[in-house]
């Protein structure tokens, strides 16, 4: 389990990245793997996230997931949505006893808080929805709600740059967005880069006066304390196992 120092210091939060270790999975998903998108056995990933819920201090039909589909969609969590399947990649609510979660696998999990409007959030930041502005989105929302604010963003582990192999096509996406996305990548070889996807994401917040902090761990090369779609890739594996992040308010 990791914790932003920033957050930390807010006594009406509770917050964590958790790591893959303390659950009840075997096999690819050994332990703590939360993805019902996976093909974990059911039983296995509830009893994770009944575990999640408890270090939370929540119910567990109180942590709330997402449906994420690397898109820029964000949605407020109210009265009206609660129980309801919740179709986005960013989340944000002003409930307490509410737990928000996003699950990653070499994705950016953002855990996000307002200080002034008591507002927690959490966001998913593939490279789709980072490029696609699921970062602005989601400060943007909280924004709405007070022209005054104080937001504070951790930025938890994710892919690093010396294992985000990319290729030219990929690069070029980001190129036509903005030629200043070129300093994000680094030449790997003749037909290959490597991206920083944590400073891109990092960068984005901070364009939008967040104060940021970051969890700096490589899912890719810690395969003890992170699942990593990267990496099952890498090694043939079937499927893979999500880590989750949560944020909640006291």
């Amino acid at each position: 389990m990791f914790y932003s120092k920033r957050l930390k210091k807010f006594k009406n939060l509770n917050h964590c990245f958790f790591s893959r270790r303390g659950g009840y999975s075997s096999g690819l998903y050994k332990s703590l793997n939360c993805g019902k998108g996976s093909r974990d056995k059911r039983k296995n990933i509830s009893k994770n996230l009944e575990y999640v819920s408890k270090k939370m201090y929540v119910k567990k039909k109180r942590l709330i997931l997402m449906h994420q589909t690397h898109s820029n969609k964000v949605v407020e969590i109210n009265e009206k949505n609660l129980d309801k399947n919740i179709n986005s990649d960013a989340m944000i609510t002003r409930y307490k006893k509410v737990a928000l979660g996003v699950l990653t696998a070499d994705c950016v999990p953002i855990l996000v808080y307002d200080k002034r409007n008591k507002i927690i959030g959490c966001i998913h930041a593939g490279w789709r929805g980072a490029l696609s502005g699921i970062i602005k989105k989601t400060i943007v929302k909280i924004k709405r709600k007070n022209s005054r604010y104080d937001i504070f963003a951790s930025i938890g582990p994710c892919i690093s740059i010396k294992s985000y192999e990319v290729d030219l096509n990929f690069y070029k996406k980001f190129l036509v967005k903005s030629k200043k996305n070129e300093k994000y990548f680094k030449i790997k070889n003749k037909n290959k880069k490597i991206f920083n996807l944590r400073e891109y994401v990092n960068d984005k917040l901070l364009e939008l006066n967040v104060k940021v902090d970051h969890i700096n761990r490589d899912t890719y090369r810690e395969k003890k304390n992170f699942f990593s779609y990267r990496r099952s890739s890498k090694l043939k594996q079937n499927d893979y196992g999500r880590c989750i992040s949560t944020i909640s308010m006291i």
